[in-house]
């Protein structure tokens, strides 16, 4: 408005308005179709910006279609003795998995320096301890630790290396953050879980060329796995096949009481199996 009074519009405004909504309408409609150029580039490209070689479809066909080249193993393989595109590894091994219980709580209640000080006390001692009684480490996976054993009392090693991770969770690392810490007695009741099978197990490479971990494939892996997370007032989960192939030394105290509970646990498919678990601690 002009001193008060109204503008009139006339046909050559009104038709230069509806030219500049037409030419914004046509530039919202190019931007978004360029938009989804891009989008749809990006799903053909890798990180780099170029075009991805082989393709993710190529890949996967290889990979499916590959024939095995498996040899038997006499020791636990490291990853470069496994050929990355088809290699694989039959072993006979008992699979143990220490994996300490509440790391995330105490992410959550914990400076990140206390929380990632535990983690790794936990990880460095149940790995000398593994190592100490002839385990192979194969993978870290947060504040878990996996180790194979081989050889004809491999079952009993493993049970040994678990006894004694117990006995230094209760009496070395609480303790010890009891007493770094001025408040420590509010948060060294850690815990953890130990899991223990043994079998036949299929190790291959996993992941792309220089970014690959081995990976272990078979019931015995995955059970132990599972059972290193059962919690409770028993850390250590060990079964029926390990229990009956164990010597005495790690299965009986001195006075010949049991070590070991016969317990049950629901597998993955549903079904309750015997499994045998303990509280017991032995020191190195």
């Amino acid at each position: 408005m002009v001193n008060g009074a109204k503008n009139v519009w006339g046909p050559q405004q009104i038709a230069g308005i509806q030219e500049w909504k037409v030419t914004v309408a046509t530039g919202l409609i190019r931007r978004v179709a360029g938009m989804s150029e891009a989008l749809t580039r990006l799903d053909s490209t890798d990180q780099q910006g170029g075009t991805m070689y082989p393709t993710i479809e190529s890949s996967v066909s290889d990979i499916l279609t590959a024939a095995w080249s498996i040899t038997d193993g006499r020791v636990v393989p490291k990853t470069e003795d496994i050929v990355m595109k088809n290699g694989g590894r039959l072993v006979d091994a008992t699979y143990l998995y220490s994996d300490l219980a509440g790391s995330s709580k105490m992410a959550n209640t914990l400076s990140k320096e206390a929380t990632a000080k535990i983690i790794r006390a936990y990880i460095n001692t149940a790995s000398r301890i593994l190592r100490n009684f002839g385990g192979e480490i194969r993978s870290f996976d947060g504040d878990r630790v996996m180790a194979l054993f081989i050889g004809a009392d491999k079952e009993t090693k493993a049970v040994r290396a678990a006894l004694a991770i117990n006995w230094a969770v209760f009496e070395v690392l609480r303790p010890k953050i009891m007493a770094n810490w001025s408040d420590g007695e509010k948060f060294s009741d850690i815990t953890h879980g130990v899991g223990i099978d043994t079998g036949e197990a299929l190790i291959v490479r996993g992941g792309v060329r220089d970014n690959n971990d081995l990976i272990s494939v078979g019931k015995a892996p995955n059970r132990a796995a599972k059972l290193s997370e059962l919690r409770g007032n028993m850390q250590l989960s060990i079964t029926k096949d390990v229990y009956e192939a164990m010597d005495n030394e790690v299965a009986f105290m001195p006075n010949g009481n049991r070590l070991w509970h016969q317990a049950y646990n629901r597998n993955d498919s549903g079904v309750n199996e015997m499994i045998y678990r303990s509280s017991a601690y032995w020191g190195v």
